[in-house]
């Protein structure tokens, strides 16, 4: 897959590395912008209030699969239900929320693991292939959740996962059958 990121921080950057060692074909947008001409995805990976900022600077998105690997520190956007459906109304693009509920320093230890861990994915039909393969290739299992109206119950995920972080330091989740 040809894929665009961006955002050049521990999210946008560890994943296009795992994709690049993957075998995908990875370019990396930082804050000059540029164009996403010709991707097969793109992944958003910026602090949640720079949304608006960082599509501006980038051309060639319309229509394409976007994946949301944002999180909201402070403020949010309340005009929008999420950060996912912000990036919907600015791209007219099929969403997929990823990414956005693990630990970016861990990416590197994926790999090591016995079993794959679990990343929450909520999306749009047109975006949900891509956000569960790129899953794959990460090394996550993608756990579906449905469509982007769990988008937003993600992001007021992120201060839960956080504070487990606080008592385990940084982890990895499963969810799993019962069998």
């Amino acid at each position: 897959m040809r894929i665009t990121v961006i955002g050049r921080g521990s999210v946008g950057g560890g994943l296009a590395r795992l994709w690049a060692a993957a075998g995908h074909e990875v370019t990396g947008l930082g804050k000059d912008g540029g164009s996403a001409e010709g991707s097969d995805v793109v992944v958003v990976a910026v602090p949640g209030a720079a949304i608006a900022g960082a599509l501006a600077g980038v051309s060639g998105i319309a229509g394409q699969p976007v994946i949301d690997a944002t999180n909201v520190y402070g403020a949010r956007d309340e005009r929008f239900a999420s950060n996912a459906e912000q990036i919907k109304s600015i791209t007219g693009s099929p969403v997929a929320k990823s990414f956005n509920v693990n630990f970016a320093s861990e990416y590197p230890r994926i790999s090591e693991q016995e079993i794959p861990p679990g990343n929450l994915v909520a999306a749009d039909e047109g975006a949900r292939d891509a956000a569960e393969r790129l899953n794959r290739d990460a090394g996550y299992e993608p756990v579906y959740v449905g469509d982007l109206r769990f988008a937003r119950m993600m992001e007021d995920m992120a201060p839960l996962v956080i504070a487990v972080a606080g008592e385990l330091g940084p982890y990895f989740y499963r969810f799993a059958p019962s069998r």
